[in-house]
């Protein structure tokens, strides 16, 4: 038989064929497997082919053959990704609102290429999940990524920060002066990634939000505020400030109906000291960033959660009510 045009790159494409065209559910025949090859410029023998599927199981594919009917079949038994796990990671990349839409789908795509076209239609189908509201900043994964060098890097970064106004327009913060932070951690909240740094100019540890940077530049000079991070836990960290608005931290005592304590420890973890109060509520003592954010949190629960204490927590805590109520 004569050699065709791309005969060096045979055991290539039939890589390519068994990954793209088949799966657990559709397998190929050997005259099929013979016909793909062919679109691709190679010619070949059943024997070679057989040889080739030994190949390549040696190394590490599994290229199953299962009689179908009168004839074999040849398919693409296991993958590094199985369906339902790639199935979660587009659900995962659809529902995530600091990722742009184009990215989303950009990235989604190339999850497909992990299946087959058959496989892949059902991922396709996964993008359609909900109208989710998504970040508009193309950049944010590039900011990741820079943050995440300059992490590694022990280096500082610069960055310019903004909010939205009114009439949906990005107002820099700062006076449009660039922020300089060095970064210690990324960390991820209420949908959303937050950069972890310290502030030099306030000696302060603070957070802001990755999809409202603008402008990172890896700078030269090295990170400060290692003292502080040293005792720093995320876990912990995360647990006191509530949708990642700062506040005075303060351990505060919580007065709480029964009912609540799995709202307690789902928020802040199995650990959290809890005693009887009464038979029908439980005391808790936590720390946390008192901010409008956590009084909010209280009051979502109707009163099943009330502050005991210390007292100028309770009067800030008024306070802000009869702010809302005017």
């Amino acid at each position: 038989m004569a050699k065709g045009e791309n005969q060096k790159l045979k055991l290539l494409y039939l890589l390519k064929i068994f990954m793209e065209e088949t799966d657990a559910g559709h397998g190929l025949s050997m005259p099929d497997i013979i016909g793909e090859l062919e679109t691709y410029g190679v010619n070949a023998e059943r024997k070679s082919i057989y040889d080739d599927i030994n190949l390549l199981n040696d190394f590490g594919y599994d290229i199953q053959g299962e009689k179908v009917g009168k004839s074999y079949v040849y398919y693409m038994a296991s993958r590094d990704f199985e369906l339902p796990e790639l199935k979660l990671l587009v659900d995962a990349v659809q529902s995530s609102k600091f990722i742009t839409q184009n990215k989303s789908n950009s990235l989604i795509k190339k999850l497909e290429a992990l299946a087959s076209v058959y496989e892949g239609k059902e991922l396709h189908r996964q993008v359609y999940v909900a109208n989710r509201i998504k970040t508009a900043n193309e950049s944010i994964l590039y900011n990741v990524d820079y943050i995440q060098k300059a992490i590694a890097d022990n280096n500082k970064i610069s960055f310019k920060y903004f909010q939205w106004n009114y009439k949906k327009e990005q107002e820099l913060r700062h006076n449009g002066m660039e922020y300089v932070i060095s970064p210690w951690a990324l960390t991820w909240d209420d949908e959303n990634y937050y950069l972890v740094g310290y502030d030099n100019e306030s000696e302060m540890i603070k957070h802001y939000r990755v999809d409202k940077m603008l402008k990172i530049n890896l700078l030269d000079e090295k990170r400060e505020g290692k003292e502080l991070f040293k005792q720093f836990d995320m876990a912990v960290y995360s647990k006191k400030v509530f949708g990642m608005y700062g506040g005075h931290e303060e351990t505060v005592s919580l007065l709480c109906d029964n009912s609540m304590a799995g709202v307690i420890i789902d928020r802040f973890g199995k650990d959290v000291n809890i005693r009887e109060a009464d038979k029908n509520h439980f005391v808790t003592r936590v720390t946390v960033e008192v901010s409008p954010q956590f009084f909010g949190w209280v009051c979502s629960f109707g009163g099943l959660i009330k502050i005991q204490s210390p007292e100028n927590v309770v009067k800030e805590f008024k306070n802000e009510i009869n702010k809302l109520l005017k």
